[in-house]
């Protein structure tokens, strides 16, 4: 039995201002624009001949996007488990394969990341292949990728030994840090050396006995955490107190660069981790078989070279610019030389240190039940769109600091202010005083859309109290 286990609890924050906190990377079309990347990786290992369902790691914030995405490919058999915090990837694994052990100690994990890209499936499926054959005889197997430059943002791998009775997968000699460019160039011309993909196979079981060696209180409190936990509608949560208390550590450092039984399979898929915007930049020339055209969507240049515009928002015009990347979103453009594409994280660290909103949150946010978008913000006002999908319903709630004025525009609602509850068709709207128990459901066929316009001295999302809600959050101060 292959398990895939699929780690999505990255903030993707070199790809901002597209990809942020409450919507990162893996949930976004960057290599795909019919499917995001969470659900590209998913498709690879979705032939149920060859993978059992699929075991999801990511935070809670994130489990209705994670969801969704899911019934988007038709998947209702997956298991989501909800990492009480980000720990790294050791603690995450722990917990997948403590999961996995239960349905077959033996079992392979296929360990993928959710917000990798990879153009070659026919070399993953036999690279796949070869990894779960030395899997079988207990070795801890990791994926190489041949390199392409010289990069310092990877680790590498040295394996000059191919594994005995194991053609095609090479014993790893030695894990290398993330090189800086001379020994990057150096590393390139080593044709035993490999990108490590931080892609893994190996036996539930063993991974979990070596981790006992290696990092015993990690497996002491990853087990603890799912035994103590409990389902939660379609989810799976760890108990919050023994998981606080893990350590946080990459399996790498946790385990593959310490046991003696890791192997790699070398391999070329067309891998990218899709880390920053040269890395997307540099997909979409290899998918145009060249570079770029000078003008793309909302997008119109003048002498200008080398340069990469990608826009949602507003219309960019570039005159005689060169080697400079531009990303446009509706509240938010981002500017930068090409050369620095992996500092865009110091440009979301100076935003949460102005507790700017848009470092982790765009002005399009999304729900279990629809989503809304903050059209305006004023002083003491703000106004929003919402949309609430075919009968579905928000959580009966109130608020502390602030009333609403809802304007139906779309559809038909279903509306619940203190004992009374209406229908208001297009047009129609009505009151919410402050601190009034209210509700609002879409009971149609068609989708919900409303004009929300709040009031008040404090109008942030926090404001909530559930009293109930259909997916498991009443009582929560938060809105995810």
């Amino acid at each position: 039995m292959i398990i895939p286990v699929v780690l999505s609890g990255g903030a993707g924050s070199r790809l901002w201002p597209m990809s942020r906190e409450g919507l990162p990377k893996q949930f976004l079309p960057l290599a795909n624009k019919d499917r995001s990347l969470l659900q590209d990786t998913v498709a690879r290992v979705s032939d149920r001949q060859r993978f059992a369902a699929p075991i999801i790691v990511c935070n809670a914030q994130h489990r209705f996007l994670v969801a969704e995405a899911l019934r988007d490919l038709g998947i209702d058999d997956g298991t989501i488990i909800l990492e009480p915090t980000g720990k790294n990837t050791a603690p995450a694994i722990a917990l997948a394969a403590h999961a996995a052990t239960a349905i077959l100690p033996e079992a392979i994990l296929l360990v993928l990341s959710s917000d990798n890209g990879i153009r070659d499936l026919d070399a993953f499926s036999e690279a796949v292949v070869l990894a779960v054959k030395a899997a079988e005889t207990g070795h801890l197997v990791t994926f190489g990728i041949k390199p392409e430059f010289p990069a310092t943002e990877y680790g590498y791998i040295q394996a000059p030994e191919e594994l005995a009775d194991h053609a095609g997968v090479r014993k790893v000699a030695k894990f290398i840090e993330k090189p800086n460019k001379n020994v990057a160039i150096e590393l390139l011309k080593d044709e035993n050396v490999f990108w490590n993909s931080a892609m893994f196979a190996f036996r539930a079981d063993v991974f979990l006995t070596e981790l006992e060696q290696t990092r015993p209180e990690i497996l002491a409190r990853t087990s603890e955490s799912m035994q103590k936990g409990k389902e939660d509608l379609d989810f799976f949560r760890p108990d919050v107190d023994s998981f606080n208390q893990c350590p946080s550590e990459s399996v790498d450092y946790a385990l593959f660069e310490i046991s003696k039984n890791t192997a790699v399979v070398p391999c070329d898929l067309g891998w990218s981790d899709l880390g920053s915007w040269q890395a997307i930049w540099e997909l979409e020339e290899r998918q145009n078989s060249g570079p770029l055209p000078a003008e793309a969507k909302n997008h119109v240049a003048i002498d200008c070279s080398d340069i990469y515009v990608r826009t949602d928002g507003p219309l960019i015009a570039t005159l005689g610019l060169e080697s400079i990347a531009i990303i446009g979103t509706d509240d938010a453009v981002l500017v930068f030389d090409k050369s620095r594409s992996q500092d865009v994280k110091q440009v979301v660290d100076r935003l949460k240190k102005l507790d700017r909103p848009e470092a982790v949150q765009h002005s399009e946010v999304l729900r279990p039940w629809g989503g809304y978008k903050t059209l305006v913000t004023g002083d003491r006002f703000q106004a929003k769109l919402i949309w609430v999908k075919t009968q579905q319903i928000l959580s009966l709630q109130k608020h502390y600091h602030r009333a609403e004025h809802w304007i139906v525009t779309k559809g038909t609602a279903r509306v619940t202010v203190g004992e009374k509850t209406q229908l208001l068709s297009e047009n129609e709207s009505v009151y919410i005083p402050i601190g009034v128990v209210h509700r609002l459901e879409n009971p149609g066929h068609v989708p919900l859309e409303l004009i929300e316009v709040q009031v008040g001295s404090y109008l942030g999302e926090d404001d909530i109290v559930r009293l109930d809600d259909v997916y498991g959050r009443a009582g929560q101060d938060h809105t995810n």
